[in-house]
């Protein structure tokens, strides 16, 4: 974690970003953000793999920081409990392009996670009949080709970091056990110059 942000994980090296490059690792990683503190039993249930298969994949997880030990969240002491260490994980892709190790294991990490946002998107337009039509008509999805200077692209990924950070404290005032209305939502959203 960077001693700036503690809300931020930073990946620096080739290894811990290999390490989340696995799927079912940022899989189990966003699980641990979005629902707070799991064992790899539920974990399992989710993401329909074996507790042990899970328990294996938590561990790589916490070698590079991103999860640790969780206190027990009931009183069965046999199980063990895992939270994220923060609510974002980042690196430096710009950074990394002088060596070609980090480069090609930022290179995999940026693909795997564009396969979660892929099948995430999927999975929610393969849920739109069940969901209630005012959500549905709230949501967007949107594609736009701009011609930008690298400055104005700066500007517009500040201005974007800046609106969900807004929200993300909109988010944490939402008491999950209250009864807001409030539902969990996928902000995915991408800013680059088109090779």
């Amino acid at each position: 974690m960077t001693p700036t942000d503690p809300s931020r994980s930073t990946l620096t090296s080739a290894a811990s970003m290999r390490v989340l490059a696995h799927p079912t690792r940022l899989r189990l990683l966003g699980l641990l953000r979005e629902r707070g503190p799991q064992t790899a039993a539920q974990l399992g249930d989710v993401v329909d793999e074996a507790p042990g298969t899970v328990s294996y994949h938590l561990a790589k997880l916490a070698s590079i920081d991103l999860i640790e030990p969780a206190e027990p969240q009931t009183h069965d002491r046999r199980e063990r409990w895992w939270q994220a260490t923060a609510a974002l994980t980042s690196w430096d892709a710009a950074e990394l392009l002088d060596d070609p190790d980090k480069s090609a294991a930022s290179s995999a990490l940026q693909k795997s996670v564009g396969q979660v946002y892929a099948a995430g998107f999927a999975n929610y337009v393969d849920s739109l009949p069940s969901l209630p039509r005012e959500w549905v008509a709230a949501g967007t999805s949107s594609d736009r080709i701009l011609r930008l200077t690298v400055d104005e692209l700066a500007a517009l990924t500040a201005e974007l970091d800046a609106l969900v950070a807004r929200y993300a404290e909109v988010s944490e005032a939402h008491d999950p056990s209250d009864d807001s209305g409030a539902e969990p939502v996928s902000v995915v959203y991408q800013t680059y110059r088109r090779p």
